[in-house]
Formats: C-alpha cells, structure tokens, sequence
C-alpha cells in the first residue's frame, strides 16, 4: 500500500518508506492511501477470536499488501503478549484496561508494534537508524522498552525537565544500552518541536539515518487500533455492544486518531468522545471551529499537556477538512485539575475501582455524555500507580507499585541535558555515531 502525506506537496511512498522516514518531507503525516471496510463476517464472528487473532486480520489489512503473511502473524502476536480488557465500573460503563503491558500505558501496543516492524524491515540492513521520540509520560518509557537490545537501532527519547512523573521518568532513564535519555529545559511541545526539525535538517540527514516513534509515525500509531475491536469483541460476546460510545483522554489524538481508522473500517461506533484536561485545543475547534494552538499547560494528566496535537492533522485529513462531519463524530470535554481530582476519588470512593487521571478525565466525559440505552468504554490509559504521589494524595490511599516498576525505580538515571533551542540538540546529534 501506498502513504500519501497530508500536506499533500510530497511524493506517495511506500510503508518501509513511510516508517523508516516517520515524516514526510514537506513536514506532513503519512496516510494509508486506502482504508480498507472490513468483511461483515469478520464483525459476526469478533466475539469468538483472541485479540491476538482478531488484531491480525486487522493489521492484514494495512500491512498484508507489504509483510508475509507469517511475519505479520509473528510481529502482531509478538506485540499483544498480554491481555487488554474491558472491565465493568458501573452498569454500562466499563474501562478498558490498556495498563497491562510490559511499562503499564497503552503505548506498548504501537511502540512494541513499531520496533518489531523496525527491525523487520531493518533485518538485512548495516547502518544504524536513529529513532527520535518526544514525550510527556508514558511514550518515552514504551518507545524505550519496546525497541530496548533491537539490533541497528539507537533510540534517542526527548523529555521535559520536571515534567514527566518519577516513576515515568524512571523507566526511560535507567536503561542505557541502545537508549539515550534527553532531558529538554522546556515543555513538551519544545520536545516535539526538536524532533520535528531534526526530520528537516538536510545536514543532520546526511550525518545519521533518523526516524520517529512518535504517533506521528504511521507503525505507531495504526496498531492502536487492535484494541478498538478488542474492546467491541468483549462487549459483544456479553450483548452490550449495540450503541457503543468510546471515549479517549486526548493529548496529541494519536489514540483516537487510530479509533476513527477503525470506526473508517466498519467497526460499528456510534461516538467518540475526546477528553482534554485543561490543553483545551480540540475542545475549542469543536465549539467554533477555529483550530488555535497554543503553548500547552502542566496538569495532573501530564501525559495529555499538549498544545498543538500532531495528529490534528490526520482527523481533518479523515473528514476533509469539514468542521461539521467532525463535531458531529466527536464530541468533546475539558477538565481542570480540581474536577480530575474531584472525579477520581468519587468513583474510587463510590465502586472501589482506582483510576489514572488520564482515564478519569475519560470516565468523567462519558458520565457527563452517555445517553440511556448506550454502552460506554473510555480508555484507562495508565496504571493508576505511575502517578503514584498524586493518585495517593487525592484518594489518601497507598496505591501498590507493580514489581515491573520497582524494577526500573531502582536504577540508576543516566540523562543528557540539552535547552529548547535546536541548534543545542543539533549539536549533540552531530557529535553521536551515525
């Protein structure tokens, strides 16, 4: 298949071409020429199928025309080596769980997706690819663990100073090996910004071969949409997936981005809902259709502080552009920390189940929204105990942190301190191995 950038000004490109470059030369996001409508067979029989099972035969039909057969099955159950599932909150809300991976956030799907992908492709190869990634949480630790020993690739993670959580901070930091931490003295949108440029500069290209782990990336950010179908299987095989509502807690809308492919292959959806913390964006386009970026916000949902979504442009790109089939596909929500505190202990309180803030500001959203005689899921990004200090302050509980992240808490952190400006990060990049 065939990638077209959404600026349009760029030649299409192949899936190796598209994964290995991350973005398009005139500084757009690859698309998949053709979104392919899933067989009506495949949804009677959804219910019946693993996730491993059932996310193949989604995954065949964005790589099928590109991967064998066997190594796409290989690289997609290699991915999804641990469950996913849609847990009951209440009657007709339920969360689906994506904290069950190797770091606990729902970027292991597409991070583990991508590096094995990467390295399939990079399988007869001899120079080294360099992958560039920006984070406000939790991609920084998946894009580490995912690509962390893969032969020919060195992984570069850009984070802001005091601004990721401890234990989030811990998981990309102690790692060493083929993992470079890279601690920015700005915000996350800087990170971004850094990385951005770096994909521009001829110079830098010439010196080493760079691509991105960011949802930017095409292999990051479609795998995400395994768990879309999951989630339906699940409510199906229980008869509670007849007007299903998904609500996605949203910073740079990668996740949704990737349930709308979904929704685009015929997964039966009646709404989305993106959740926004107080990096109210999307949720002021929505109210008047004005797309205004602007320098995002630190908040208790760090991993959405984000103020100019990169994949903004891939739902326009879906929609064509039209403010009306948009808003009328998506609805929106924004909440400030006070409401997320607030929501978080309520529930906890009330049902006994803990929540992330991230996953809260989704549950909140589908309270605020769900309509009788509708089924809600919202995505509970994170395990509550990656936000350990707040999460404790907020319930006055004592959250239990999972072995997996006592492991990384014990290392040793190993950082390369660089400003917001390029030339500095430039610099440090010029003097690596190509």
């Amino acid at each position: 298949m065939l990638y077209y950038s959404t600026n349009r000004k760029s030649p299409d490109v192949t899936l190796r071409d598209a994964v290995v470059r991350g973005l398009a030369p005139d500084r757009g996001l690859y698309m998949p020429r053709t979104i392919k409508t899933l067989p009506k067979v495949f949804f009677e029989n959804i219910d019946r199928m693993s996730l491993q099972e059932l996310s193949y035969i989604v995954a065949d039909a964005f790589f099928g025309d590109d991967i064998p057969a066997d190594d796409l099955r290989t690289i997609v159950y290699d991915t999804l080596s641990f469950p996913i599932p849609a847990v009951r909150v209440e009657e007709n809300i339920f969360s689906l769980e994506l904290f069950h991976g190797p770091t606990l956030a729902f970027k292991d799907v597409g991070a583990r997706f991508m590096a094995r992908l990467l390295g399939w492709f990079n399988r007869n190869g001899n120079r080294l690819v360099n992958v560039l990634v920006a984070t406000s949480g939790d991609t920084g630790s998946a894009v580490a663990n995912g690509f962390l020993g893969v032969d020919g690739v060195h992984v570069y993670v850009l984070y802001p100073k005091g601004k990721v959580s401890p234990i989030q901070e811990c998981q990309f930091t102690t790692l060493g090996r083929n993992i470079t931490a890279v601690e920015v003295d700005g915000v996350f949108d800087d990170c971004q910004t850094l990385v951005k440029n770096a994909f521009m500069d001829e110079g830098l290209a010439s010196h080493m071969n760079i691509t991105s782990a960011n949802s930017i990336n095409v292999a990051r950010f479609l795998p995400q949409s395994f768990y879309y179908f999951g989630a339906y299987a699940q409510l199906k095989a229980i008869g509670k997936a007849d007007n299903l509502v998904i609500c996605v807690p949203s910073g740079n809308f990668g996740n949704i981005t990737a349930g709308l492919f979904g929704w685009k292959m015929g997964l039966p959806v009646k709404h989305f809902i993106a959740a926004n913390n107080a990096n109210d964006i999307f949720y002021n386009y929505l109210k008047t259709g004005a797309y205004n970026p602007k320098p995002s916000v630190q908040t208790l949902a760090n991993a959405m502080d984000v103020g100019n979504p990169s994949n903004f442009a891939r739902v326009l790109d879906l929609y064509n552009g039209s403010h009306a089939d948009i808003s009328s596909n998506i609805g929106g929500a924004t909440y400030t920390d006070a409401q997320i505190s607030e929501t978080l202990k309520e529930v906890y309180d009330r049902t006994g189940y803990l929540m992330d803030p991230h996953g809260t500001c989704g549950y909140r959203a589908l309270k605020e929204q769900l309509e009788p005689g509708q089924t809600g899921v919202f995505l509970e990004t994170a395990h509550p105990a990656k936000f350990k200090e707040k999460v404790d302050a907020i319930t006055g509980g004592d959250v239990v942190i999972p072995e997996r992240l006592q492991a990384f808490m014990r290392g040793t952190k190993q950082s390369v301190p660089v400003g917001r400006d390029y030339s500095g990060f430039r610099d440090f990049l010029m003097s690596q191995k190509g």
